[in-house]
């Protein structure tokens, strides 16, 4: 098969010349527009999940040979969680290439945290299947780029961050509670709040609860630090 315009043109920002293009065009599909003769991304981004989280581990290992497991851990999650994948797809344009559903493109699916770190996790798979575990370790380092050297300022859980600032000042733990869903079932959106005792409060949108809640967490303590 021939590459659409967009996939030939994502292709080359991927910076890999796909000899089987069906595998590039399976991890942008999905399975909201899926069938049988349109495979989904779901397989591609279980085993782009992998892949990604070893060639993380071992550049975190190769950066820092002096850093222990506990150093280390907090690193890795933030190289590999979903909002990191997602602010990745978005620097490459992988939602304007999406093949979605009509349900799911009018909820804005090509916007959404999880559909798009899973989307880029495919891709990572696919590239994977096509060239090998070296092409597809170059393609990961080339994408995260210095993310992986300045990982320290985003290793920090933020939830736990927050929880530690209010109890620093006497404050009982924030709240998290959900002030909104929309989209399908298969794919909703969440809108979580946080709130202090001291009335601050902040608002995320994600397609997990728990990526919500951690966003909400950041915004509310980005906000904190800078007024202090």
């Amino acid at each position: 098969m021939r590459l659409s315009a967009d996939l030939k043109a994502l292709e080359g920002r991927l910076g890999h010349t796909f000899r089987t293009p069906d595998h590039l065009l399976r991890a942008v599909t999905h399975a909201s527009i899926s069938s049988s003769t349109r495979p989904d991304n779901q397989r591609l981004e279980f085993l782009g999940d992998r892949v990604l989280g070893l060639v993380m581990a071992e550049a975190l290992l190769d950066a820092d040979p002096a850093a222990s497991e506990g150093q280390l851990a907090p690193r890795f999650n933030a190289l590999v969680r979903k909002e990191t994948c997602a602010d990745v797809a978005r620097a490459l344009g992988l939602g304007e290439v999406l093949k979605l559903g009509r349900s799911e493109m009018l909820s804005g699916g090509r916007r959404k945290e999880a559909l798009l770190g899973d989307a880029l996790e495919a891709v990572i798979a696919a590239v994977y299947l096509d060239g090998g575990f070296e092409a597809a370790k170059a393609l990961v380092l080339r994408l995260w780029g210095g993310r992986i050297g300045a990982v320290d300022s985003d290793a920090r859980d933020a939830k736990t961050a927050l929880q530690e600032w209010a109890q620093a000042r006497g404050m009982p733990p924030p709240t998290y509670t959900e002030a909104g869903r929309t989209g399908p079932d298969h794919q909703p959106l969440f809108t979580v709040a946080v709130t202090l005792e001291n009335g601050a409060r902040a608002e995320a949108q994600a397609g997990s609860k728990r990526i919500a809640e951690q966003q909400a967490a950041k915004s509310l303590l980005a906000r904190l630090e800078d007024e202090t």
